[in-house]
């Protein structure tokens, strides 16, 4: 069953409208739940990986209705409680426990460095590289974590099952699909695939256009 968050090429939706250049929040809020999700990665309860999931994870009721900074915030909350950094009592409340700074505290002197380091995801592989540019590669025909039952991926369901061909390597990169589930790095060969558009939808309106993607060797086999 495709999960609500997986929305690529599904019917019914309306059209995508782009938002205006230049504008990065749409309400003074928007930048507070940026900023508290900033501080609260900061302690390093979780990685990249586990966030999405956890956004994935709304219910598809709350996720249907949420605005895009409403889904951050409600899957912070989650994040919060599990990781034991809030508990429901003071997210039912709003109160906030006297509590001292520890050393993982993001102050606002070390934003800007903070951003800037980012969090690369690359890692060393003993995996061997399968596939060079050129190549003719099939996506797996389920778009689904083989690790673990209903969990996160990469593989958008409209790009299962479909033939590309590789543009480039990327070099050995995380697997999303163990790293959301706290299962180890995983690390494996990560490229760039050329879709045609015919490939992916009935009916395209330029079917020689190209949809490329950012796949792991696992999701890929020769075509």
């Amino acid at each position: 069953m495709t999960r609500m968050h997986d929305m690529g090429g599904r019917y019914g939706d309306g059209p995508v409208i782009p938002e205006p250049e230049g504008v990065l929040f749409d309400a003074e809020w928007h930048k507070r739940a940026l900023a508290v999700t900033l501080a609260a990665g900061a302690h390093g309860a979780w990685n990249i990986d586990v966030s999405r999931h956890a956004r994935e994870r709304l219910s598809p009721a709350d996720y249907g209705r949420f605005s895009y900074y409403e889904k951050w915030m409600a899957a912070l909350a989650d994040l919060l409680v599990e990781a034991d950094l809030v508990s429901r009592t003071e997210l039912a409340e709003g109160a906030q426990a006297d509590a001292a700074p520890v050393p993982t505290t993001l102050t606002a002197d070390r934003v800007a460095a903070v951003l800037a380091a980012g969090g690369p995801a690359t890692r060393p592989s003993d995996v061997p590289q399968l596939f060079h540019a050129c190549d003719a590669v099939r996506t797996r025909k389920i778009a689904a974590n083989v690790l673990v039952d209903g969990g996160h991926t990469r593989l958008p369901a409209y790009a299962a099952g479909v033939t590309g061909r590789i543009l480039r390597c990327h070099g050995t990169h995380l697997l999303p699909d163990s790293s959301a589930h706290r299962l180890g790095d995983a690390a494996e060969p990560l490229y760039a695939v050329a879709v045609r558009a015919v490939e992916l939808w009935s009916h395209p309106e330029h079917p020689e256009d190209e949809v490329v993607l950012d796949l792991w060797q696992s999701y890929l086999e020769p075509a």
